[in-house]
């Protein structure tokens, strides 16, 4: 009993942090944030409280942007996990059940192999009409037998192929999800990591250019506090529109954190980035923002752009890095511009970071 109160009073402390950490942060108290905040203050995920002790150093608070993406990168994917393990065990349990019928068709098999050698046997031997007869009625009943173990056999494989499929397009359905970013239906970071690591290899492999767009959105905290976190979502979803629109083909997009985005361009040299990375931030530019309960227009929205692109030697942490410098260069002086690792600006900025 002593067990179950210390317990008790072990998780009440938990909660209180975490309901202390909302009120504190003057964030809403919706499931997510509560279950955010109660992982936190229990310390099982090093991780995720790095990101938000590293968030809250640099901006003092934690946008929704934010409290989204922690979410998505640390405590989804369990869930996520969770169902996988359960159709993984529905699947287990459909190959046991086929396989339990199989060998159950096994022994009829057997036995009926048994019941024609005996009847071969007793026919030499039979020396009477009836005796015959008595034999064949025995046949005539294996037989009949081994056929309704087949059909049944047959309808069980149709109705367990049927279902594994199901199962399979679950599995893929949820493989899917847990690449995706829920909000812009862009791939997640989770995505991106994975696919820039495969890029980066193969264009080393075989000696191809890889380019790298790292996009921010220009004011996006302003958005957010002038007219609320559903105008900052339409936001992001209007940034994400205009990638699906500009990027096609084997290229690469995904919402890399927060107000960040990612564009990996496989198989292109820096020049055919920049003129990629320009058409993207025309396009965010070209649309106009409006509010959707009031219909009031609040403006244009505009990204910065960083420009990288694979070099011999290379790996995917420099790639970033280059790429992430040129950004801050290109907020650095005025946003809404596209700068890349050859420009000035961008020695100015690792200069800075050096000084």
């Amino acid at each position: 009993m002593v067990n179950v109160l210390d317990e008790h009073e072990r998780t009440m402390a938990f909660a209180d942090v975490a309901l202390g950490q909302i009120k504190s942060l003057r964030q809403t108290a919706v499931p997510r944030n509560y279950e955010i905040w109660y992982v936190y203050a229990t310390g099982y995920n090093p991780q995720l409280n790095k990101v938000i002790n590293e968030t809250l150093a640099r901006c003092g608070k934690l946008s929704e942007a934010d409290l989204e993406q922690v979410h998505d990168t640390y405590l989804s994917h369990i869930k996520t996990t969770d169902r996988i393990d359960k159709v993984g065990a529905r699947v287990i349990g459909e190959i046991d059940d086929v396989m339990t019928l199989l060998t159950d068709a096994l022994g009829m098999s057997v036995r009926y192999d048994v019941s024609l050698n005996g009847a071969s046997q007793e026919l030499a031997g039979a020396k009477n009409r009836d005796q015959v007869e008595a034999i064949v009625e025995i046949l005539l009943k294996s037989t009949r037998e081994m056929r309704d173990t087949n059909k049944a056999l047959e309808e069980r494989l149709t109705l367990s192929k049927s279902e594994i499929g199901n199962l399979q397009q679950s599995l893929e359905a949820m493989r899917t999800e847990s690449l995706t970013d829920p909000l812009t239906g862009l791939g997640n970071r989770k995505y991106f990591d994975r696919m820039i690591e495969s890029e980066v290899r193969n264009a080393l492999a075989k000696g191809e250019p890889l380019s790298l767009l790292l996009l921010d959105i220009d004011h996006f905290k302003s958005f957010n506090d002038s007219y609320g976190h559903l105008t900052g979502d339409q936001v992001l979803r209007l940034v994400s529109m205009s990638l699906k629109q500009t990027i096609k083909g084997q290229d690469i997009t995904a919402r890399y954190g927060g107000e960040e985005f990612a564009v990996v361009l496989p198989d292109t040299a820096l020049r055919q980035a920049l003129t990629v990375a320009d058409h993207i931030r025309r396009a965010v530019m070209a649309k106009e923002l409006k509010k959707k309960s009031t219909g009031e227009i609040l403006g244009r929205v505009t990204i910065s752009v960083g420009v990288s692109m694979l070099k011999a030697g290379d790996n995917t942490d420099a790639l970033i890095e280059r790429a992430d410098a040129c950004l801050y260069a290109a907020k650095r002086n005025g946003r809404n511009r596209v700068i890349c690792e050859i420009d000035p600006e961008y020695a100015a900025e690792i200069q800075s970071q050096v000084a």
